[in-house]
C-alpha cells in the first residue's frame, strides 16, 4: 500500500477501486460496484481523519453542507421578504413556502434523527413536512401570548431563531455520534475509521 494506505489494514477508497480495476473491471464499472457495495451497506466507507472538535466538524463541508444549506435558505427568505419589492415577489413565495413548510420540520428531523440511516429520504420529507405543519403554528400560538403579538417581524425571527437553533444542536447531535462512532473503531482495533468490506 501507498503512503496514503487505508488504517488499521483497511484500504483507502482509491485502494479499493484500483484492485477492482486490476481484476478486469473497467473504471466505470469498478466505480458502480463500490457504489453499489455503499449502497447495500456491504461497504462502509468512513474518514480517516475525524474532525477533532464541533468547530472543525462545522468547518468541513463534506459534514455539514446540508447546515450551510439551510442557513443560506433562512437568511435569503429574510432578506428577500423585508425587501418589500414587487419584483421579488415570486422568489418570495418560493422560500417562504420553503421557510414555513419545510426548514423547521427539517431542523427538528435532523436533531431528533441524527444518524443518516435511521429514516429513509422519504420518511425525513413526510417528517419535516408533518412536523412544520406541527411547529409553525405552536410559534405562532406563542407569540400570540407574547407582547409582539403575531406580525411579519416576530413571526419571521422567530421561525429563522428556531430554525438557525435546532440546525445548530442537529450538527451537534451529529458530530457526537461521529465521535463515538470513531472511538468505538478505535476501541475495537480498527483505528479512527477504514473502508471495510
Amino acid at each position: 500500500m501507498g503512503s496514503d494506505s487505508g488504517v488499521a489494514g483497511y484500504p483507502t477508497l482509491e485502494e479499493y477501486t484500483r484492485a477492482r480495476v486490476e481484476r478486469g473491471y473497467s473504471f466505470t464499472k469498478a466505480l458502480e460496484s463500490v457504489y453499489r457495495e455503499v449502497g447495500s451497506g456491504s461497504l462502509e466507507l468512513v474518514d480517516l481523519k475525524p474532525p477533532g472538535s464541533f468547530l472543525q466538524y462545522l468547518l468541513r463541508a463534506g459534514y455539514s453542507l446540508w447546515l450551510y444549506v439551510v442557513s443560506c435558505i433562512v437568511l435569503s427568505t429574510v432578506a428577500v421578504v423585508l425587501a418589500y419589492s414587487d419584483t421579488l415577489a415570486p422568489l418570495r413565495w418560493f422560500l417562504g413556502t420553503l421557510f414555513v413548510l419545510f426548514l423547521p420540520g427539517y431542523a427538528t428531523v435532523e436533531a431528533l434523527y441524527p444518524e443518516e440511516r435511521a429514516l429513509t429520504p422519504l420518511e425525513r420529507l413526510a417528517l419535516s413536512i408533518g412536523l412544520s405543519l406541527a411547529i409553525v403554528p405552536l410559534v405562532g400560538l406563542l407569540l400570540n401570548y407574547s407582547p409582539w403579538g403575531i406580525r411579519l417581524e416576530p413571526v419571521l425571527t422567530s421561525l429563522a431563531t428556531y430554525t438557525e437553533g435546532i440546525s445548530l444542536l442537529a450538527s451537534y447531535r451529529k458530530y457526537k455520534i461521529l465521535r463515538l462512532v470513531t472511538e468505538v473503531g478505535a476501541s475495537r482495533g480498527r483505528g479512527p475509521r477504514g473502508a471495510r468490506p
